[in-house]
């Protein structure tokens, strides 16, 4: 494990050798510098992780010093130490971007205290730092497809009120990412984030998961929860799969849309939020007003700015970047190395419909990079794991994507007899005499070209 790094910064070679000594012991690497012009050399070319700097510097004295650190790495944790302590002194250093004030004399425990916090949170800051570089790599809108574009213009335009927004698309379509877009592009994203799945929730918890509830308030309630309303304050509240949500709680929920006050269940004090709604449905809600099993006015509060978004079949041109996306994401994410999708196979996904929108695409690629032992995954990987939804057939293969006859040729007679194999469901002596072969020339084409039978039609 690598050594982290303090520099000692003070003019004093006592006090330098003194907090070298500590330092070293704790087992971290130390560097040090007399003056302010070698410290901002030593962090140029060192780069350390924390320094502890003396006010009284000759020359360049330690504020204007930690300024200037400040330009070099504005993350830098720097620790402020002088003889003279007075309070300004302290608040200058502070609104310079220090992390903490000693006075001289030092107390060596309490040095090695404030340094290793000042690291902690250091620590914990570049996490947070590739955290959000993860998610800001998880949450993106890919495509270029016109709908594509039409939907991120409609994102960067509603993510600029508070207004509700609801989220219209097929399950799988990347409904929860248009809310998160939505959120990390507001002025609420430094709030949170909180998501509710209305369908998955039984009905006998929505409340206290909405809500919050008091201790005592119901058997197992064994102390206050606080709701996913009181969680999302000052942030955004994505209610998924809305549509599901029974009428009863369609009810307490329009209330607390139109007051921003609620109580949690068992509890009798108003507790009141500033939320955002976000909301999300594959159901076609003007539909399930009519048969009476979604309220009108929460139908109207929630539609001030509909989005829908496309299903994957409507913006096909997208496949490929998609495909290179979850490649390196899954890559990424499992240590992998990146695998290739051949053109062919990028051009039989772009011929399948995929009902199961971005949510299967993706399925699938992760199925293949993991079940495919090869660096470059071709058609007969695809068709071999049936990645494909049983009965739900590719459109016409594109036969003049192929360069020579020949391969058009072969490409065509295995979808042919495949095809022909299963309108005869995969009776050889049928189908040989269907399309007017021998059986044994039939049975050298099945496997010449690979062709395995569907698990589901066995």
């Amino acid at each position: 494990m690598t050594k982290e790094t303090v520099l000692v910064v003070d003019d004093e070679e006592g006090i330098r050798e003194s907090l070298s000594g500590i330092f070293e012991d704790e087992g971290y690497h130390v560097l040090t510098a007399s003056s302010g012009e070698d410290a901002l050399e030593a962090v140029k070319d060192q780069a350390p992780d924390v320094v502890l700097l003396d006010v009284w510097l000759p020359e360049m004295d330690g504020l204007e010093t930690l300024s200037k650190l400040k330009e070099i790495d504005s993350d830098i944790p720097v620790i402020i130490i002088s003889g003279h302590g007075n309070i300004e002194l302290a608040v200058k250093a502070t609104r310079f971007g220090a992390y903490d004030f000693l006075e001289k004399p030092l107390s060596l425990e309490k040095v090695l205290i404030v340094a290793r916090r000042a690291l902690e949170r250091k620590r914990l800051e570049d996490e947070n730092r590739v955290l959000r570089a993860d998610l800001t790599r998880k949450w993106r809108l890919i495509g270029d497809a016109p709908k594509m574009k039409t939907l991120q213009q409609q994102i960067e335009m509603a993510a600029q009120s508070n207004s509700r927004v609801l989220i219209l698309g097929e399950s799988g379509a990347g409904k929860e990412l248009v809310a998160r877009l939505l959120h990390e592009k507001s002025t609420r994203a430094k709030g949170a984030f909180v998501e509710v799945n209305c369908a998955a929730m039984p009905q006998e918890l929505i409340e206290s998961e909405l809500f919050g509830h008091e201790k005592g308030s119901f058997t197992g309630a064994t102390e206050r929860k606080s709701g996913k309303f009181e969680l999302a304050d000052k942030g955004t509240l994505f209610l998924d799969e809305v549509g599901d949500m029974t009428l009863q709680t369609q009810a307490k929920v329009l209330r607390v849309i139109e007051t921003q006050v609620f109580q949690r269940v068992g509890g009798s004090k108003n507790i009141k939020v500033d939320v955002r709604i976000i909301a999300a449905t594959n159901k076609d809600l003007s539909e399930e007003v009519k048969k009476d099993n979604f309220r009108e006015d929460l139908y109207f509060r929630l539609n001030v700015i509909p989005i829908t978004v496309p299903p994957l079949r409507e913006r096909k041109e997208d496949i490929p970047q998609l495909i290179q996306n979850f490649v390196e994401t899954f890559a990424f994410e499992n240590g992998m190395r990146i695998k290739e999708i051949s053109p062919e196979v990028t051009k039989m996904f772009q011929n399948y419909d995929w009902p199961g929108n971005i949510r299967e695409l993706k399925n699938v690629v992760e199925r293949l990079m993991i079940m495919v032992p090869s660096q470059v995954i071709g058609r007969p990987d695809v068709e071999g794991l049936g990645v494909f939804q049983p009965k739900q057939s590719m459109k016409e293969y594109d036969y003049f994507s192929y360069d020579t006859l020949k391969d058009a040729r072969d490409a065509f007679e295995k979808d042919f007899i495949v095809r022909k194999l299963g309108e005869n469901n995969w009776n050889i002596s049928k189908t040989s005499e269907s399309i007017a072969i021998e059986r044994s020339n039939l049975h050298k084409k099945i496997k010449a070209y690979g062709i395995n039978e569907p698990q589901d039609s066995l």
